[in-house]
């Protein structure tokens, strides 16, 4: 009778492994041999002299823009987008957004532009008052608002990062993120709102995990992060390749999330979590990767906590990278970059980190 009991639970077991439903459909790929830390990637400890501010009741300070006021705001977690002083580095709250808050880029004239990932593209004026400019395309919603940029005549473009998985289909949007990397289908794309027809259109499609844009500061290319993918796409917006986009860094150590403007013509790309090399051996096979799918989530791949961030030019060239192997500030998903710092933006905790450039060039 034991006997057969125990056979009857394997027997579940295995049924359970190999049939039960999952929200996964995944398509194969050939992910790029990891190389890990080598040259130009090296790892260091320039980020160890980092300082933390404290934002009290702001949790995953996920992104932040440098206001026309001087002050640094950044995205929160309950929805919040807070406002630290540039002279005090106090904090307040700003604004409340609802939703996720992800992206954040101030326009011309001061208003603050939000990639909300439940609600889709928000903007707030000076004094605080939030407006939905859009969260359809097409007549379907848009599931996953992650990160934005404004040119100078209030184009908006801004991340989709799934039009399949997004926050409010799950438990958060990394569980999300998650799911779009694991399918791998490219369910990703880059949109485009235009303020005067208030109409939403499609720039890039078919990218896994579509995440941070940016425009360059001539308004000629923007460049994608294409998370799932761990590469750098340019996407030429003015001239003679108008409308056409190649890749300009592939094969990164981890997994690129936003991408932000610093100074004299760089981008600073945070590397959220390095590759995982069970997900890289699980690209050729889909079935498997349901059976993943199917395990306890303790046993899946998962984000692990390093602080890794990088700065290249408009070609692709890394000009730097900064790491703290202590991850005093884990989860790195970007920089804001001003005359005086690096502000570390992170999915998790109540600070955000503020490197002085001083002690970074000295």
């Amino acid at each position: 009778m034991l006997i057969r009991f125990l056979v009857a639970i394997v027997a579940i077991a295995a049924l359970y492994l190999l049939a039960w439903p999952v929200p996964i459909d995944p398509v194969a790929w050939n992910p790029p041999q990891n190389l890990g830390l080598i040259s130009p990637f090296a790892a260091n400890d320039q980020l160890a002299a980092a300082r933390g501010i404290d934002l009290g009741t702001c949790v995953g300070p996920e992104d932040a823009a440098e206001g026309p006021d001087g002050a640094v705001y950044v995205a929160c977690e309950d929805g919040t987008i807070g406002r630290i002083s540039s002279t005090t580095y106090t904090y307040e709250t700003f604004a409340k957004t609802g939703g996720r808050p992800l992206g954040l880029e101030f326009d011309v004239q001061g208003n603050l532009l939000v990639a909300n990932a439940y609600l889709g593209l928000q903007i707030i004026a000076p004094d605080g008052e939030v407006t939905l400019l859009t969260d359809q395309i097409d007549g379907a919603m848009i599931r996953y608002a992650d990160d934005v940029d404004v040119a100078a005549d209030g184009t908006v473009y801004f991340s989709d990062a799934s039009s399949k998985f997004g926050p409010m289909d799950t438990t958060d949007t990394m569980a999300a993120s998650i799911l779009d990397i694991m399918e791998h289908a490219g369910n990703g794309r880059v949109l485009r709102y235009d303020p005067a027809s208030g109409q939403t259109t499609v720039v890039m499609s078919g990218l896994t995990f579509a995440n941070g844009v940016a425009i360059s500061e001539d308004e000629q290319f923007l460049l994608v992060n294409e998370t799932g993918e761990y590469r750098v796409w340019r996407h030429w917006l003015a001239g003679e390749r108008k409308g056409e986009s190649e890749v300009i860094l592939d094969n990164l150590p981890a997994f690129p999330d936003n991408v932000n403007n610093g100074l004299q013509g760089r981008f600073w790309i945070g590397l959220v979590s390095p590759r995982d090399q069970l997900l890289d051996d699980l690209g050729p096979h889909p079935f498997l990767r349901k059976v993943v799918m199917r395990l306890p989530e303790a046993l899946r791949p998962a984000a692990v906590p390093t602080s890794h961030v990088i700065s290249i030019d408009a070609d692709g060239t890394v000009l730097m990278s900064l790491q703290d192997s202590a991850a005093t500030f884990p989860v790195l998903t970007g920089v804001l970059e001003t005359e005086t710092s690096l502000y570390l933006t992170s999915l998790y905790g109540n600070q955000i980190g503020r490197l002085d450039k001083a002690a970074l060039y000295k």
